[in-house]
């Protein structure tokens, strides 16, 4: 199993992930993503964000973070959303009472406190005056944004039974016990779709999203063999499904949640039709018949799926470390070289980076060896390595390397941009 001191090391050096205010001495389970985890988490959204909102029936939207605190007693948030809390008397340790098997510290043995709720919702204050009639919550989830827009949606496109809403953004959880590097944060990234299906095609649907679900996760090049379904047992169903399952991935500290999908029945507009007065129901032109549509969920967590596809493709091997990306979660696709630092090598360097325009992100270096180079390149994901020697300025031709195989291969100056796309899976 890989360590994940190693990936945690990787990423600070090679520009993937930093402390969240590092030189105050870091915040406490937040994090920054730097200039390659931007990359890839911006081609994980683009891949999931291609797969669920660029298909007939599926809408994006972006709701705002602050919603109106009746959205959050609507969902059950506010009275129901916490976690149970107990103390250490004496070393002041915090647990969650639900993750311990016994009665005392498991740090120093010392007594704990008494169990109390803790909820997990931030709140702060809408306008100048502070007070219980201006509190607004940070959202702990994207979901509600899709469900109070129901009907803007529905009605604007004149959508019918089943359609879906997707959205990616922010949500905000106060995490007793985050940890586990990016795994579980207080602030993280949410991708989520509702789908609003007939009651009685409930069953149907949520088998259906299941199984495309993890074939998204295959798709992006994540190992079948770390991948599985876990069925929520009756204990665990939240209080809002009928069913649901977890898509979970063997992370280097064991199985966990990457993804969730839920049979969520017709509580959520149930519950926000009661409370906004609103009517929710939708009026089924084939039947004549008005009722409240069901929902299946599908909601994955970007900052997970990024940490599945790191700790998948980190290879150590004989003279290296790798990032076996997927060519389409790469963050740099393509590296250009000049064999040694002259003039007429980088200028023919830069001339092809150029050629390939802004279609994918490239880099340029010419600092140091040509292997040191490579191994850069190889620890930060990048397929392909094109090398500019002495003979392209005669032949034409230039070397492509590759990142898994290390093969390399002569390649015509002219056939180089429909070659790359090729290998990277763009044509």
């Amino acid at each position: 199993m890989l360590d994940m001191e190693k990936l945690v090391s990787l990423c600070k050096r090679r520009g993937f992930i930093f402390q969240s205010s590092e030189i105050y001495g870091g915040i406490n389970s937040c994090w920054d993503y730097g200039p390659l985890g931007v990359e890839l988490k911006n081609n994980i959204k683009r891949q999931w964000w291609s797969a669920m909102a660029h298909r007939e029936g599926i809408s994006g939207l972006d709701a705002s973070i602050l919603m109106h605190p009746k959205v959050w007693e609507a969902s059950g948030h506010v009275a129901g959303f916490s976690d149970p809390l107990v103390d250490c008397k004496k070393c002041k340790h915090r647990f969650r009472a639900d993750q311990l098997s016994k009665k005392h510290c498991p740090d120093c043995g010392g007594e704990l406190t008494e169990l109390r709720q803790f909820n997990l919702m931030f709140k702060t204050f809408m306008g100048p005056v502070e007070d219980e009639t201006s509190v607004v919550y940070l959202r702990p989830e994207t979901a509600q944004g899709s469900y109070v827009n129901f009907l803007n949606v529905q009605s604007t496109l004149r959508q019918k039974l089943p359609f879906g809403i997707a959205q990616i953004g922010k949500a905000f959880r106060n995490e007793i016990t985050p940890g586990n590097f990016i795994f579980r944060t207080r602030e993280f990234e949410q991708m989520e779709m509702q789908y609003f299906v007939k009651p009685e095609e409930d069953e149907k649907w949520f088998e259906h999203w299941k199984e495309q679900r993890l074939k998204w996760h295959l798709g992006i090049g994540l190992n079948p063999k770390k991948l599985r379904f876990h069925e929520h047992g009756k204990q665990e169903l939240a209080h809002y499904a009928k069913q649901a399952v977890d898509i979970q991935y063997e992370f280097p500290f064991g199985w966990n949640e990457m993804e969730g999908i839920h049979n969520r029945t017709d509580f959520d507009l149930t519950r926000h039709e009661k409370y906004s007065g609103k009517s929710l129901h939708y009026f089924d032109d084939e039947t004549k018949q008005k009722y409240i549509p069901y929902i299946i969920e599908t909601a994955v967590g970007c900052d997970r799926t990024l940490l599945a596809c790191l700790s998948d493709a980190y290879c150590e091997e004989e003279e290296r470390s790798v990032l076996k990306f997927s060519p389409c979660l790469a963050p740099v696709k393509v590296a250009f070289f000049p064999l040694i630092k002259k003039p007429e090598l980088c200028e023919l360097a830069h001339k092809l980076q150029d050629s390939v325009g802004f279609h994918y992100l490239t880099k340029y270096d010419e600092g140091g060896s040509i292997g040191r180079r490579y191994r850069r390149q190889d620890e930060i994901g990048t397929p392909l390595c094109v090398t500019v020697d002495f003979d392209s300025l005669t032949d034409q031709s230039v070397t492509v390397r590759d990142r898994d195989t290390m093969k390399q291969e002569r390649i015509g100056v002219a056939q180089l941009v429909s070659v790359l796309n090729t290998k990277l899976g763009l044509s």
